[in-house]
């Protein structure tokens, strides 16, 4: 639809932080929305004379910001929050991987329902899904995935992930719940081919996602990437994210997972990985000189007591970096706006102390920064002109706010703060906190009904 013709949508007496190039900000100014486009952004008061003008927002009070991009996470985990509480990632694998092997259709809807759920009506408007446990006999598990971001209307980014190295092998997963190398790799590459879109404006992507070097062999991260590159889709895994992941890849292969990854062409502008906690030197300057992306995690790498990930030194060497929830078996509460505080926070007990990050770095990884991870910086994570309408206004003249001047510092320092409207191209999916294209009530009863299910098939297994 041409600008001139497209519905307008003006937003107008908030303060704004584009996290655009130079960081520019408005104490007080508006935004146009026309159609799914943003058109036009800047100090005091919209244009006069819009045409087509459908709704204003007295956005008095608000701060507007792109919305949010997770760029790691689990969905299915949803439903089995809470356990395994005190364990280490090994360990926590161990423990919970009998149960994930028992997942099928219904209750992988329902838990990416719930995941969406809590992270659209905090700020995320592009979500991702690393979704690798695909046991036999389970069901369409990547199209409930895909079915239930659609519904919700969430931009989102399926990495379609893959297990072969099973108990038998040295792997951790039961033998139930891997894949051949031939299966794995013919059912990504369906996926791709079925649900992929690479249009600007693309609600839905599929990257090859291989899980992890101790739960996939060689073979599969090698032709995986193969299979992503002559696709022209982007690749994913977990990368450096324990010492104890450190130490197999040094008894395994005979190097650390930096040097492991590299031999089998997963480094590069078009591989993002998820903690990357232990790295050294010359890990961080590979990615730097590759422009391997990372997906920083930290309140999953403190719940599993995994380490600080060198976030500050990544940045310096030109690592792009994003934020991501992880699975909410290891971060119960699914919500990423609280990860723009607590990467800040976790980041300044590391060696840079108070000067790791700030407000506005913390801000740019979780907008930005998740968008350069996912491939996407030229549509999303910034508010400029041309760019897709996703942009949220939160609500910052409540107690929990209003004292607090700058109005950026107060939303990565402070409360959570509440949503009042979140667009996602263009279209709203968030209204005064609540979820405007689904039902949360309901959502929540299908996830605990899910929960108790797996956890009786569990139990009998």
């Amino acid at each position: 639809m041409a600008a001139s013709a497209a519905q307008r949508i003006v937003i107008e007496n908030c303060a704004i932080a584009t996290v655009d190039a130079g960081d520019a900000e408005y104490a007080s100014g508006y935004l146009v929305i026309a159609g799914n486009r943003i058109e036009s952004i800047g100090a005091g008061q919209a244009p006069e004379g819009l045409e087509n003008v459908v709704r204003r927002i007295d956005a008095s009070g608000h701060l507007a910001t792109p919305g949010l991009v997770n760029t790691h996470h689990h969905f299915y985990q949803w439903i089995t929050r809470g356990l395994a509480t005190d364990h280490n990632l090994f360990n926590w694998l161990v423990a919970l991987y009998p149960t994930w092997a028992r997942i099928d259709e219904q209750m992988t809807y329902a838990a990416a329902q719930g995941s969406l759920a809590m992270m659209a009506r905090g700020g995320v408007t592009t979500a991702m899904d690393h979704h690798y446990v695909y046991p036999h006999g389970s069901g369409d598990l990547s199209g409930s995935i895909i079915r239930a971001a659609a519904e919700m209307g969430v931009r989102f980014t399926l990495a379609r992930g893959s297990m072969d190295r099973s108990e038998k092998d040295g792997g951790l997963p039961p033998d139930f719940a891997v894949e051949t190398l031939e299966g794995a790799l013919a059912a990504t590459e369906e996926t791709v081919k079925q649900h992929h879109d690479a249009s600007f404006d693309a609600m839905t992507q599929v990257a090859v996602a291989p899980c992890s070097p101790f739960s996939v062999s060689t073979e599969l991260l090698r032709q995986g990437a193969e299979l992503a590159r002559r696709l022209g889709v982007r690749l994913h895994t977990h990368g450096s994210e324990t010492v104890e992941e450190e130490k197999f890849c040094h008894e395994l292969f005979g190097m650390g997972p930096t040097d492991y990854f590299e031999s089998t062409g997963w480094l590069g502008e078009d591989v993002w990985m998820a903690h990357c906690v232990h790295m050294n030197d010359s890990d961080i300057a590979a990615f730097g000189r590759t422009r391997t992306g990372v997906a920083h995690c930290p309140s999953s790498n403190a719940r599993l007591a995994a380490g600080i990930a060198r976030v500050p030194d990544m940045l310096r060497a030109g690592v792009p970096v994003g934020l991501g929830v992880d699975g909410t078996a290891s971060n119960e509460s699914g919500e990423l706006h609280t990860e723009l505080r607590n990467a800040l926070l976790i980041n300044r007990l590391g060696a840079h102390r108070e000067a790791a990050l700030n407000a506005r770095q913390a801000l740019r990884l979780g907008t930005h920064g998740g968008a350069q991870v996912l491939g996407r910086a030229d549509q999303i994570g910034s508010l400029e002109p041309g760019k897709l309408a996703d942009v949220v206004l939160w609500k910052m003249d409540t107690l929990a706010h209003a004292s607090i001047a700058d109005p950026v510092t107060a939303l990565v320092f402070g409360a959570a703060a509440p949503v009042t409207a979140s667009f996602v191209n263009g279209e709203q999916i968030v209204d005064n906190g609540r979820l405007v294209t689904v039902d949360e009530d309901a959502i929540a009863r299908s996830t605990r009904e899910e929960a108790q299910r797996l956890a009786r098939i569990a139990a009998q297994a």
